[in-house]
């Protein structure tokens, strides 16, 4: 395990820490308003951001990866529990069917709970599917302030159990069915994980936790070592808690929207945890992973040198994003196949 603890980040003039050129580029166009900040975007902005879909040819793909050309990408519709229906994209890999059926990963999307689409993780789901192989279903789960939480882990959780009755339509096995997830959809996955324990199942085989928020209490130290720190800062994630706690009722340090205070997490899948070391985020991933670990949670934890937030987003950006992916296929096959 990697253990947890506090780290002086080594600045450059410019103030922005020690990273490959490649990173310090991005996190330099983003620094110049490419992406507006969460903390300067009203509701209308908010919507155009999710709307948002990147160009799929190069030099962008140089960046976020390629969708293979060969995977059939659809759309379905699942029920939820208060009647109505949300949006899933399934990525079916190419190449014959086991017979036994391919397993699934239900992946869930990044955005603090307010931005992200479907759609915009079309690249990292797409390398799963084709990668692992394995049937991949994104989940277009509420977000907030429109729906603040817990509305989208209800639609998380009745997602997985929507997989499990009817993955054999899509040509899966639902016996081996993972969650993984990136940033807030990380977060969600493991949340996710102790729902499904409590409620009797589905029996998840594997959880991959992708730089995830486990604390929304911002109580561990990177928190302020990074508070500005390129991609997430502690301005965003301010803004972002606003969104999605604000007339909740929930606090932020409740186990419904915090998974590192659920008191028990025996019993839980195994865990891959991938975190970035200059993100304000890596502390509170790492001691969950430790405390995954102790409650005798089989758990594979990666700290990332020299890479920000959002990395696995943005392979092409860094030095460790297409290892880090590799890393991720190769535990999911693991626990899967």
């Amino acid at each position: 395990m990697v253990g947890v603890g506090t780290w002086a980040p080594v600045l450059h003039t410019d103030g922005m820490p020690r990273m490959p050129f490649r990173t310090r580029a991005l996190a330099t166009l983003m620094r110049r308003g490419i992406f507006p900040s969460i903390a300067t975007m009203d509701l209308a902005a908010i919507q155009r951001s999710r709307a948002r879909r990147l160009p799929a040819g190069a030099p962008v793909s140089w960046v976020v990866g390629k969708v293979p050309r060969d995977l059939d990408i659809s759309v379905v519709w699942f029920p939820t529990r208060d009647g109505s229906q949300r949006q899933a994209r399934v990525y079916r890999p190419a190449g014959t069917r086991p017979s036994q059926g391919w397993p699934v990963v239900c992946y869930f999307h990044g955005g603090g709970f307010v931005l992200g689409s479907i759609v915009q993780s079309d690249p990292i789901c797409a390398h799963l599917a084709s990668a692992i192989p394995a049937l991949v279903v994104s989940i277009d789960y509420r977000l907030a302030p429109e729906h603040p939480a817990p509305a989208g882990i209800d639609d998380c959780v009745d997602a997985l159990h929507w997989l499990a009755q009817d993955a054999a339509e899509f040509g899966a096995d639902p016996t081996r069915l993972a969650v993984a997830g990136d940033s807030a959809g990380a977060t969600l996955s493991t949340l996710a994980a102790i729902r499904l324990r409590d409620e009797g199942g589905p029996r998840l085989a594997h959880q991959a936790l992708i730089y995830p928020a486990t604390d929304l209490s911002q109580t561990f130290p990177s928190i302020r070592e990074h508070a500005h720190a390129p991609v997430l800062d502690k301005a965003a994630l301010d803004a972002f808690l606003v969104h999605y706690l604000g007339g909740s009722g929930i606090a932020a340090d409740d186990p419904r929207v915090s998974p590192y205070f659920t008191p028990d997490l025996t019993g839980l899948p195994p865990a891959l945890v991938q975190t970035a070391d200059l993100d304000p985020l890596r502390d509170e991933g790492l001691a969950y992973a430790d405390r995954l670990s102790a409650a005798g949670v089989p758990v594979r934890v990666t700290n990332y040198l020299g890479t920000v937030h959002g990395f696995l987003s943005f392979p092409g950006a860094t030095v460790v994003g297409h290892q880090a992916r590799l890393e991720l296929v190769t535990e999911l096959r693991r626990h899967l196949t």
